[in-house]
């Protein structure tokens, strides 16, 4: 369904917007522990320190929130990278950020015995960061500069070169692999809300970037040669998609670990309901994948209950197929 008028993508968002809200309110009463609607009211205004008031506050509610903000994060990046790349495909691992990121938390605990998930957050935030780094500097080497060929080739080098390194680390260190096992299949679970607010700064910056940059992501995606025409520097444009992808991928695996699939599903499902118009793309594709990693989190709470699935196996049940479908197609990511 394609939102046709600005009329109709406004309610449509106010409608997104409210559908976010409802889920993040149901992540927060269902789970293992029984609560109710009424005990969510209550732990925020008569707190009596009660098993589900701690629970509500302590941890459905950070989890919530960090579903919320890590899914859009990852929706936004997926929309940035496809239009930069014209690669339908792309999403935040194609800069390395996952590879990265990885790599950089199971290096830190294999030689320097790290353990504390605070630790592992900013320490993935600075893999993360090397590799998409990494990636844009060898994709603008030669005559040509960044081009999105050389971006996505080299994206795919220096993931595999980090995922290789990982598995390495890991096969000779045994109790880092079961150190880092539930990060690396990407989790929202157990997640402390100081984690969030530590990364939060950042990923505002993403958030407010990316709607700046917007109008000129139209221009873009109607080529490099003709944007330059009308007078957009495309070489800076791509610097700060480059940061601002940096900023919000990196600071989301930094805080759940690679969780994978949204930025690559949310932007073609966006795309089919609002259009091109990265002003009403970004926004929508930032709700509507906090809706996903939300949903996602909530279904992966009861799949195998007492226990819990990692909320990354979630989204690449839901992905996967997804993602051969826009594979067998080829649409274009403009």
């Amino acid at each position: 369904m394609l939102l046709k008028n600005n009329r109709q993508r406004f309610l449509g968002l106010i409608i997104a917007i409210s559908l976010l809200l409802l889920l993040m309110c149901t992540s927060i009463v269902y789970g293992y522990t029984n609560t109710t609607w009424k005990m969510i009211i209550d732990a925020f205004q008569n707190n009596d320190g009660s098993n589900e008031h701690i629970i509500i506050q302590t941890v459905r509610l950070p989890r919530a929130l960090i579903a919320a903000a890590v899914g859009s994060s990852l929706a936004i990046s997926g929309v940035l990278m496809q239009t930069l790349t014209k690669n339908p495909l792309a999403s935040p691992g194609i800069f390395g950020v996952n590879a990265g990121a990885s790599f950089a938390v199971v290096l830190a605990v294999t030689l320097f015995s790290v353990g504390n998930l605070q630790a592992f957050t900013w320490i993935s935030f600075l893999g993360a960061a090397v590799a998409a780094i990494a990636v844009y500097v060898i994709g603008s080497t030669g005559r040509e500069g960044l081009t999105p060929m050389k971006l996505t080739l080299a994206g795919a080098a220096i993931s595999a070169m980090f995922a290789s390194f990982t598995q390495g680390f890991l096969v000779i260190n045994e109790a880092a692999f079961e150190q880092v096992l539930f990060w690396l299949a990407g989790s929202v679970e157990g997640r402390k809300l100081e984690l969030l607010t530590a990364v939060l700064p950042y990923l505002l910056v993403g958030w407010i970037g990316s709607l700046i940059i917007a109008s000129k992501m139209n221009v873009l995606s109607m080529g490099e040669d003709v944007a330059k025409g009308l007078g957009v520097n495309t070489g800076l444009l791509k610097i700060m998609v480059a940061v601002i992808v940096i900023l919000l991928a990196g600071g989301s695996v930094a805080i759940a670990g690679p969780i994978g699939f949204i930025g690559i599903v949310i932007p073609h499902v966006t795309r089919s309901i609002v259009g091109i118009d990265h002003r009403w793309l970004i926004p929508f594709a930032g709700i509507l994948g906090g809706i996903l990693l939300l949903a996602a989190d909530i279904m992966a709470r009861y799949i195998i209950m007492p226990q819990e699935v990692p909320v990354g196996v979630m989204t690449a049940i839901i992905g996967t197929p997804f993602f051969i479908y826009i594979a067998r197609k080829g649409f274009n990511a403009r």
